[in-house]
Formats: structure tokens, sequence, C-alpha cells
């Protein structure tokens, strides 16, 4: 039997954090193997869809500021290393009650780190953005120096970045196991097995079945999303922000009209559990796809209430409190796991796939994810 060739570093799972990781580790000489079980960017898992946010003042807890700040940074370094148009810079526009926790975390947050961000009354939202309709109470939290990230470009940056530092790429070729022994990990693929002595795991929603003996407590949910005609101006980038609502039991997130291609609109909460296998892309297969969606703009968008050019399906995977999981494997230090993304990951990839290669080589990072740990959980950690 012949032996399994032999890298530095292989990192399974080439989407959103692992293709960035794998770049960063090209770049710094490493032998890299990148191994996806599709070919990215695709449709298939978590990054599709040609568009996501980064919000730097961040409702979901302030101490992602600094992260986040870090990978705005990296993320127009990539596109001035690359050429690839990777942030549109459109503001964004946070949207809720005057009380919303997430609101006043977000306030909480800019005040703490001295961020730009512009507290509206519902009023001053409707005079700035005549397209948006909310109630009296609601408040607006404009923060005007973010946007989004072209999500399929950046994978695509990424990936010829890892490329032509000399990376190995190997997609359609979905892990079945991780194995170790002589100190090495044994990365099983139906192309063969190769060895790796360090391993970085960021599968997404299949993070569950890859390691399943740590029993992770993660959720995978189908999502969807989808772009709507609009009038001519209304909606229309750069004057018209991305946003999310907040709208108590329900929140939502959308993007402006960019390249004509639509308002496009989610719904962060909801969505049907789904094994990650039995994924596809079969928007509509519910009511509740096109039915969801059409309520917000009829309520907080009404103008935007027009044809549906396209819908999506994507996969979001739920840690129990919604933070990232991000640790070595407790069982073997020489592994990586970054998963749980629970929904708003990517705006940090560029800065997780930093930190992971820094994992990854040295065993440290210059980033603080104690947060992320796996023993917030009760999983046992190795020494060391």
């Amino acid at each position: 039997m012949p032996r399994a060739k032999e890298y530095e570093i292989i990192v399974v799972g080439a989407g959103s954090m692992g293709m960035a990781a794998g770049a960063f580790l090209a770049k710094q000489g490493a032998k890299t193997l990148l191994i996806d079980a599709f070919h990215p960017p695709h449709d298939r898992a978590s990054h599709g869809g040609a568009s996501r946010m980064i919000r730097h003042a961040y409702g979901e807890g302030k101490d992602y500021v600094v992260l986040a700040k870090r990978a705005q940074t990296l993320w127009e370094a990539l596109e001035t290393e690359t050429g690839y148009k990777i942030f549109e810079r459109t503001g964004v526009l946070g949207l809720g009650p005057n009380d919303s926790p997430f609101l006043q975390e977000t306030i909480a947050a800019a005040k703490a780190y001295d961020l730009p961000l512009e507290v509206l009354s519902a009023r001053e939202v409707a005079a700035k953005w005549p397209g948006i309709r909310v109630p009296d109470h609601f408040i607006g939290c404009y923060e005007p120096t973010t946007g989004f990230i072209y999500s399929e470009n950046a994978i695509q940056a990424y990936k010829e970045l890892a490329l032509k530092n000399g990376a190995e790429f190997l997609p359609d070729a979905p892990v079945h196991s991780l194995d170790w022994q002589d100190g090495f990990v044994d990365v099983q693929t139906p192309a063969g097995s190769f060895r790796g002595e360090k391993v970085i795991v960021t599968v997404g929603a299949w993070a569950g079945k890859l390691l399943s003996g740590l029993n992770l407590p993660l959720r995978p949910v189908r999502k969807v999303f989808g772009w709507f005609e609009t009038p001519a101006g209304l909606y229309d980038a750069p004057t018209f922000p991305s946003f999310y609502v907040d709208g108590g039991d329900r929140m939502y997130y959308g993007f402006p009209n960019a390249n004509a291609s639509g308002l496009k609109l989610g719904r962060m909460d909801g969505g049907q559990p789904i094994d990650p296998d039995r994924h596809r892309q079969d928007f509509g297969a519910f009511a509740s796809d096109e039915a969801d969606l059409r309520a917000f703009l009829q309520t907080y968008m009404p103008k935007a209430d027009g044809p549906l050019i396209a819908g999506k399906t994507c996969l979001m995977t739920h840690s129990p409190d919604s933070h990232f999981i991000i640790d070595r494997h407790p069982e073997n230090e020489n592994i990586v796991i970054a998963c749980g993304f629970s929904g708003h990951g990517f705006k940090f990839a560029s800065a997780l796939g930093e930190l992971l290669a820094q994992l990854a080589l040295t065993g440290r990072t210059d980033h603080d994810i104690s947060r992320f740990s796996l023993s917030r959980f009760n999983t046992k950690k190795a020494d060391g």
C-alpha cells in the first residue's frame, strides 16, 4: 500500500474560514493541502449568495469588535492584492425598538470603541431613506463606514492566493474520517489518504458528523434568501444601506440593489433543521420561504415588494449560545476546530483565516478566543 502524501498543514473544508486559512498558511511557506467536499465557491454550504454583511459595532457582543475591525483591514488588503471587488461600502442600518437589547449592545459597542454610529429616530430614518417604513417607537443605528463583502469573490480571491503561493487543492473529496498515530493526522477521502502534521477542520454544518466523537452541540438549519425587483433609485447602493431589523420575535437582514441584482433579503431566525447531506437548492419547497420575506417587505419596505427575481437556500449552523467554537481537539492538540458560526461568521472569515493559520503553525494566536472555547460546553480539552 503506497504511503500517504504528507503535508505540514491540511485544511479540511475550504469554504469561508478554510480557504482564508489556506491562503495565510501558503503565504507563510507552509506545505498546505486544502480539501473540500465540493468545489468552492459554491452554493451547497454557508457562503453562497453573493454578499455577506460586515458590521463593527456589534450587537452580538462588544468583544467581537476588535476581530471585526481586523477582518475589515484584511478584506481591504485582499481587494488591493488581488484586484477582486471584495468590499462594498453602503453603511449598515440597524432598526428596532428603542429598548432592543441587540441595538442597545450595538450602541454600547460603538461607545466603547469610539466607532462612528448615528442613532436616529423613526422620523429621521424615514426622511433619510424614503423606502423604509417603521413604527414611531423604532430607532435606527447607522454605521456609515461598513457595508458588505462579496462572499464568493472573497473565496475565489483567497483560493487564487493560496494556489499562487504553493498550496495544493483537492475539491470534490468529502473527508470520511480523521485518524492519528505517530504524530500525524491521517485524513481519509475517496481520493485517498493524506497525512498532516496539523489539521484545521472548518467543515461548517458537517462538523458534527466528521467530529461525531465530540458530540458537538451544533444544529444545522436550512435558510433562504431572495432578491426582489425594486423601483429605480429608491433601494440602490450605495445610497441605500445594508440593513437588519429586530422585529422582536423575528430578525431580518438585507442588502441594497447592487449591480442590478435587486434588493436581497433573508431572515436570521427560524429555518428548518436539516441533515447537511440532504441540503438542496430548493427555494419554494416551503410556503414560508417566500411568504416570510414578503411579510417583512410589506411591513417595513412596501415599495420593495416587487416580483421575486431569484431565491436561494444555504446552511446555517447554530451553537447553543450563538457564539463560535474555535479550539484545539480535546484528544489531539494538532487538530484545530472552527465551527458553530451561527449565521454571523462570514464577516470575520479573513481574520479567522489568519487566526487559524497562527493556531496551526504556532499553537497560539494574537486574537483573544477565550469566548470560543469548547470548555464552555463541558468538553474536556487536551493539556498543553
